[in-house]
């Protein structure tokens, strides 16, 4: 039998409690971190510019677009069957993205246009079902978090029904995710990413504290360092309590380094949403008052974007490692990161640096990533 745990990185605080005052807007993207991006953009400086004028000429962008809400979302394995599904994360995307552009360009519209989004989902919705559903709600429930925090708190104009969106991201998002999952790691993860980001939009201290240990335990236990010993560490209530569980949760995996993570040797795109999340409740987290970048989760961080990022820039791969081969493709996922540790705490990240110049301006994954450059892009606030 193996003893497991959370490690807890030396010379730091746990940053599990909620602030005494939330920050608005605190969802991923501060105001200073908005602000620096909007002048960028408006004097046409590079990255930022480009990244704006991709989001803009996005179909999320559309001040056309017709929300297409219903009252129960139904997703299966894969989104097999897709009832509602890819409508309701694009529909979510696209508040984000009006919200965004409301900031940048102080265009009515583009406010009203993601109120008008954000209100005929809150209309309608009461559920999501089938297998997919905790992963379905989180990577909605993510984007309309960030969505509804912009408009809340920056936009001038009125929102007479965010109580009712409040309402929805409380009964049918937060509810759904704040508990967790015992899948893949990064369906967690992501998962933990919509609750704390609904849990700083309606300034619940419970659900965030609730979230952020959660968090914590599955990031210890999604990417690897070898100061956690033989294997890696686990979540207690998935019972991975010999070596053999672990090496088949681990995708088969039985050599164990430091950045590799639970799904590597399953496919970058799936590893890209765990990488993606963990910066993402970081972010969130450092906006609040708390930095986890100077703990074990910025190790993890750091070491996961590196690992990943050399082989998704082609560097042969071992007979080791999954078998000698990985599945590329590790998506828009390596901003916010890389900014937080590279920019911010000036650590050398060559691999994940070269990746994100590579890729910029990196768009949306069409999930729950969208428009990182733009944002977060050597922001250095």
């Amino acid at each position: 039998m193996l003893t497991t745990g959370v490690l807890t990185w030396p010379g730091t605080q746990r940053a599990q409690a909620a602030p005494t005052v939330f920050v608005h807007p605190g969802v991923t993207v501060s105001r200073a971190q908005l602000d620096f991006a909007r002048a960028e953009v408006l004097a046409g400086a590079q990255p930022w510019k480009g990244a704006y004028d991709q989001m803009m000429a996005s179909p999320y962008a559309s001040l056309s677009r017709t929300p297409k809400p219903r009252a129960v979302v139904e997703c299966g394995p894969y989104s097999d069957p897709n009832y509602g599904c890819t409508d309701e994360r694009e529909d979510a995307i696209a508040a984000y993205t009006d919200a965004l552009a409301w900031y940048i360009t102080r265009d009515d519209r583009y406010a009203k246009k993601a109120i008008e989004l954000m209100d005929a989902w809150s209309a309608m919705l009461t559920n999501h079902t089938n297998s997919n559903a905790p992963l379905q709600t989180a990577w909605a429930g993510a984007s309309w978090a960030k969505a509804a925090e912009l408009i809340k708190y920056t936009y001038t104009g009125t929102w007479s029904n965010a109580g009712r969106f409040a309402t929805l991201l409380r009964n049918v998002y937060l509810a759904k995710v704040v508990n967790g999952s015992n899948s893949n790691g990064n369906w967690e993860l992501t998962m933990m990413e919509a609750a704390v980001g609904i849990s700083v939009f309606l300034e619940d201290k419970a659900s965030y504290d609730s979230a952020m240990a959660r968090f914590r335990t599955r990031t210890a236990a999604y990417v690897y360092l070898s100061s956690d010993g033989d294997v890696p560490k686990t979540v207690p209530s998935q019972n991975l309590n010999t070596r053999d569980k672990i090496i088949a949760y681990w995708q088969g995996q039985s050599t164990f380094v430091t950045g590799l993570t639970q799904e590597t040797c399953r496919d970058f795109v799936h590893t890209g949403y765990g990488i993606s999340a963990v910066s993402h409740v970081a972010e969130t987290s450092r906006i609040q008052g708390q930095d986890l970048y100077g703990s074990d989760v910025g190790e993890r961080l750091r070491q996961a974007l590196g690992f990943q990022s050399k082989y998704e820039l082609g560097a042969a791969v071992p007979s080791w490692l999954c078998g000698g081969s990985v599945k590329r493709g590790l998506g828009p996922i390596t901003e916010v990161g890389y900014n937080a540790l590279h920019n911010r705490l000036g650590i050398a990240m060559a691999n994940t640096r070269t990746l994100t110049e590579r890729n910029r301006p990196a768009g949306t994954n069409n999930l729950f990533v969208a428009w990182e450059t733009l944002t977060d892009g050597d922001n250095p606030n």
